[in-house]
């Protein structure tokens, strides 16, 4: 499969100096090895917190 990047002005990372900002497949093979969601899961509130795991993304989906 073929990745393209979305660019980081529709990135929803708020993690400025982030490498890998921008770059969905590098961003998701990273987190994703952390056991981790992409912060386009979460709302932009709980983004914020840069806690990615599945507990937070349940009580984001949640409220």
């Amino acid at each position: 499969m073929e990745c393209s990047a979305t660019g980081k002005d529709n990135c929803r990372c708020t993690y400025r100096s982030c490498s890998r900002r921008g770059n969905c497949c590098q961003c998701v093979a990273y987190h994703r090895s952390k056991g981790e969601f992409t912060a386009c899961f979460f709302s932009p509130e709980a983004e914020r917190s840069y806690d990615r795991s599945f507990k937070r993304l349940l009580a984001d989906r949640g409220r």
